[in-house]
């Protein structure tokens, strides 16, 4: 028997290898109503006035997995260990030369050892086979360069370091684009990678017109004149720079080896950057060209991820009956207090660079979002795929962004805005715009304590931790299973477990079969995946990681649609899971059927 609020022996083994304070080999917290109490305690000794107080409402809040932050914040808060707080971070712009690289790489260490997963956009580095301008070296390429940096997260695991996590991301422009897009394409390769392209709107358009598409790279950074040059925004910011184009290739063609690879091997993503950076609210003086490692949060250069996620199933009631219902007002009065801690976050972290903690501490964002959300579709009777189930789920974001930016202008007024707020320009961004009237008007009265708030996690961890409540918005991945999770000691140890919902089935209705509700992410089509990220995009101004569960026998030529319809319902990227010999297994299931991809129990940064 596991003692409660543990119901299973998968849930207590998380909570007891990842985030139990221990002291060497002594056991410092006896309950997880204990951890709970360090972190309340720990996130408001920031706080000036009424640090009991506060530390008594967030210990509320987090009782019995209502909120739960992310796992750096469960871990590391309240410990005398130097750990940051914030689960990932995008890395500095990398430079173009040996010590550029280095430095960066350097700093991607640093910050991997204390914690914190990393994103890197690798387009900056010269394509392989030109020489520089300056000192007239031979260019091995990108990708060359990131396996410098997977040998380098495989060494800091070595040493007892957690888990790490790390993005790479290119310019679907960059003329290696085709070596990054098959970069995995052989097994061990750049493994503790995750690979997103940069897919921007001109080229989306250039597939759907079937057009010559030029790769190139920006002229003051290659050596020798002449050949034909082209304007080209994005490298570097949103002002066009002169590129010289390299070669020239089928949009489609390009379109085709992406898709195919990711047909193959499930990476890689792709990430809508003009979209991220038209909708990004600071947008007017920051470009974005990499996320952390899971693709919820867009981040400037050593921009932070802080995140924490509501609970979903704590707020429906008399569950499978005629009277289930989900309590939004309850949820709307957890909000400010959620925001509140998350901001605190920020004052009582540690930041492994300072310019980390520079950037965070300016801008202030937080990434607000939810967890469980396909079990409580079942708790009150929704199938996944259905109509009602994407407006209940909108209705639920709508109330929890509303909330969450009033209660971020309610804390501009007791503690100021956020540093780099500039009234004038957050007004005029595209996010703002569509918030409610009475909304804008509070922010141009009093500002905004944070300059984003809300973010969708894949929440992988804590939502095992939490009874195995289903993650994040993904639709259950299979009621039965068994799953390897590593242990303190770095080893691995299956369990067999059952999801929440399944779970409280079972406990009221014995071996009833259970309704249309109990839907599993292989039994919905792909556009249904699509169809309920795209539900919640409105409300949610960083982005959401999601994974489009996709068949074995999907056809190829079907696939690409897939990520053409994402970029035509406006989300900000795209990644999609097809079973396939290449990627490995955390979950098993009864079936034998694959798990899911990069974004999965081991990959993600808790």
């Amino acid at each position: 028997m596991v003692p409660a609020p543990f119901d299973n022996e998968v849930s207590y083994n998380v909570w007891d290898a990842r985030y139990r304070r221990r002291e060497g080999e002594v056991v410092r917290e006896a309950t997880i109503e204990e951890s709970w109490r360090r972190v309340a305690t720990a996130v408001a000794s920031v706080e000036e006035k009424e640090r009991r107080s506060w530390s008594d409402r967030f210990f509320r809040l987090l009782s019995d997995f209502r909120f739960l932050p992310g796992g750096r914040i469960l871990a590391g808060a309240g410990v005398p260990h130097d750990v940051t707080l914030f689960n990932c971070f995008v890395m500095g712009t990398i430079e173009d030369s040996m010590d550029g690289i280095f430095d960066a790489l350097k700093e991607g260490a640093l910050t991997m050892q204390a914690g914190g997963g990393v994103g890197y956009d690798f387009s900056p580095l010269r394509p392989s086979g030109t020489r520089a301008r300056r000192v007239g070296g031979i260019a091995s390429g990108p990708v060359s360069f990131m396996r410098i940096w997977d040998a380098m997260c495989a060494t800091l695991l070595s040493t007892g370091a957690r888990r790490g996590a790390m993005m790479a991301t290119l310019r679907c422009d960059h003329p290696d684009i085709l070596s990054f897009i098959e970069a995995k394409r052989h097994p061990g390769e750049l493994t503790h990678f995750n690979l997103s392209v940069l897919v921007t709107d001109e080229f989306m358009e250039a597939v759907e017109r079937d057009e010559e598409w030029p790769l190139l790279f920006p002229a003051d950074r290659l050596d020798g004149e002449g050949g034909e040059i082209v304007m080209r925004h994005g490298w570097g910011g949103p002002h066009p720079v002169p590129c010289r184009v390299l070669r020239r290739m089928p949009a489609r063609r390009l379109w085709e080896r992406l898709t195919r690879a990711a047909w193959e091997h499930a990476e890689p993503g792709v990430l809508f950057i003009d979209r991220i950076n038209e909708q990004n609210n600071l947008g007017w003086r920051e470009w974005i060209s990499a996320t952390n490692p899971c693709g919820e949060v867009p981040l400037p250069p050593y921009g932070a991820c802080n995140l924490g996620s509501f609970n979903l199933t704590r707020f429906v009631h008399d569950p499978f009956t005629p009277k289930a219902h989900f309590d939004l007002e309850a949820l709307r009065a957890e909000v400010p207090v959620a925001v509140r801690f998350m901001d605190d976050v920020i004052d009582l972290s540690r930041f492994p660079l300072p310019a980390q903690q520079e950037q965070e501490r300016g801008s202030r964002r937080i990434g607000l979002g939810i967890t469980g959300l396909a079990d409580t579709l079942i708790l009150l009777g929704l199938h996944y795929a259905s109509e009602e189930a994407r407006e209940f789920a909108s209705r639920v974001m709508e109330t929890l962004c509303h909330a969450a930016y009033a209660a971020s202008i309610g804390l501009a007024e007791v503690r100021g805005s956020f540093p780099l707020f500039d009234r004038e320009a957050c007004l005029d961004r595209p996010f703002i715009r569509r918030l409610p009237e009475a909304l804008r008007g509070e922010i141009a009265r009093h500002g905004i304590r944070n300059s984003h708030l809300l973010a969708i996690a894949p929440t992988g961890t804590v939502s095992l931790l939490a009874n195995n409540i289903s993650s994040a918005l993904e639709p259950v991945f299979a009621f039965r299973q068994q799953r390897r999770v590593m242990q303190s000691d770095g080893s691995y140890h299956s369990f067999e477990l059952g999801d929440h919902a399944w779970r409280l089935w079972r406990e009221m209705n014995g071996e009833r079969s259970p309704p249309e509700s109990f839907v599993t992410a292989t039994e919905l089509e792909p556009h249904h995946h699509l169809a309920m990220q795209a539900a919640l995009q409105p409300w949610v101004d960083n982005a959401i990681s999601k994974t489009i569960n996709v068949p074995a026998d999907h056809p190829l030529e079907a696939f690409g649609e897939i990520y053409r319809q994402a970029w035509r319902l406006g989300l900000k990227g795209c990644t999609t899971f097809r079973p396939n010999p290449v990627t490995g297994s955390i979950l098993t299931l009864p079936e034998g059927m694959a798990t899911s991809h990069c974004c999965s129990l081991e990959r993600e940064a808790d």
